[in-house]
């Protein structure tokens, strides 16, 4: 190819090209320098969002999340954080099938609201880039940081709600039953949203009851080793747990003895379609958020014995590192539910350095989703 850097005949060529001539001339419209709130929230309510809110990259709020946004968008400037509604009695069934259609659709809507935000600002004449809701994540970069931008310190920062001590941002309205999604835009935003001026979590403790593993404790602390091996059993770690497990089976009969035919049916589930949560029983059981309060606060009974109780007595194995608390856990507190002894896919290191931090305080948690 020749080298047009030094070919003279080069910028002659490119003002002969129909594309240029045709722009020759014309005038190239440029975006207000500042776009209103009120007309970008219109933007993302029309582009299926359920609330939307809007803070600077550079607002101390976010100050961890400044370098990855620029990582993707240089000259980035404003966080478009919305959310997306889910529904509810899915999340609380019993039956993880239905809860993980709700998560993988609302995963999917999340997506496409992001895609039309993103399109609208593009065709204002705005810069705007738009990371997944959830997964897929840098998963290359594990055990550092995998997510591109930290949804829930965003959207927490943006009004959209606060994280509840079991670590899920609750909206004030809609309670935890979000899904939260982020745009990053080079538009500069005349009035940034302000957070919310109280925390909508009940501090009930519902979550802290049926978690099976017991990684949310009642003094606020989260032991995310247990929540990441059983949630996510068949993401990353736990998928490459039961991959190894395969390998070193000497035969199919020891394989079975090692894994049972619900599981290995579970997991070929969650790679033909997407990866399956085992629990999220911390967002099912959550009364928070003016939407849902209403029918906790008429009978809490009731509440108790349609959404707690069921996932409590569910029939299920619980996978826990061996030796943990979250073992001993499962079997104190739960006896329809077996532990059963899994690795996590965490480097030695990684574990070792988890363990020394143990349950960590409320103010030390985040998660991106």
């Amino acid at each position: 190819m020749p080298d047009t850097d030094h070919d003279p005949a080069a910028p002659r060529r490119l003002t002969q090209h129909p594309t240029v001539q045709r722009m020759a001339g014309r005038e190239r419209e440029k975006p207000d320098p500042v776009l209103a709130a009120d007309r970008l929230r219109e933007i993302c309510l029309a582009a299926g969002a359920d609330d939307v809110g809007f803070v600077a990259v550079e607002d101390p709020r976010v100050a961890d999340e400044l370098e990855h946004a620029r990582a993707i968008l240089p000259a980035a400037r404003t966080f478009v954080s919305f959310c997306v509604r889910m529904n509810r009695d899915n999340l609380r069934s019993p039956q993880r099938s239905l809860a993980n259609t709700e998560f993988n659709h609302a995963d999917d809507e999340t997506n496409v609201v992001s895609r039309r935000i993103t399109r609208a600002l593009q065709d204002s004449g705005y810069r705007a880039v738009y990371p997944a809701p959830g997964y897929p994540m840098e998963v290359q970069q594990f055990p550092g940081r995998i997510w591109v931008i930290a949804h829930k310190v965003v959207a927490e920062a943006a009004g959209l709600g606060v994280m509840g001590i079991h670590r899920n941002v609750i909206h004030p309205r809609f309670g935890n039953f979000i899904l939260l999604g982020t745009v990053v835009t080079d538009a500069v935003i005349d009035t940034p949203s302000t957070p919310l001026d109280f925390n909508p979590c009940l501090e009930c403790k519902l979550c802290v009851s049926a978690c099976p593993v017991g990684a949310i404790t009642p003094d606020g602390g989260f032991d995310f080793q247990a929540c990441y091996t059983h949630n996510y059993r068949e993401f990353m770690g736990g998928f490459t747990d039961w991959a190894e497990t395969v390998a070193d089976s000497a035969d199919r009969d020891e394989y079975r003895q090692r894994v049972t035919t619900g599981e290995s049916f579970s997991m070929w589930q969650s790679l033909s379609f997407k990866p399956n949560y085992k629990a999220g029983y911390c967002m099912a059981v959550c009364p928070a958020g003016e939407d849902v309060i209403g029918a906790y606060l008429d009978d809490r009974r009731a509440h108790l014995d349609e959404v707690v109780r069921p996932l409590q007595s569910k029939t299920e194995p619980v996978y826990v590192l061996p030796g943990s608390a979250a073992e001993e856990h499962v079997a104190r507190r739960f006896p329809n539910k077996t532990p059963q002894q899994v690795t996590n896919g965490f480097p030695d290191e990684v574990n070792d350095l988890l363990d020394q931090i143990g349950p960590r305080p409320r103010g030390g948690a985040g998660g991106t989703a």
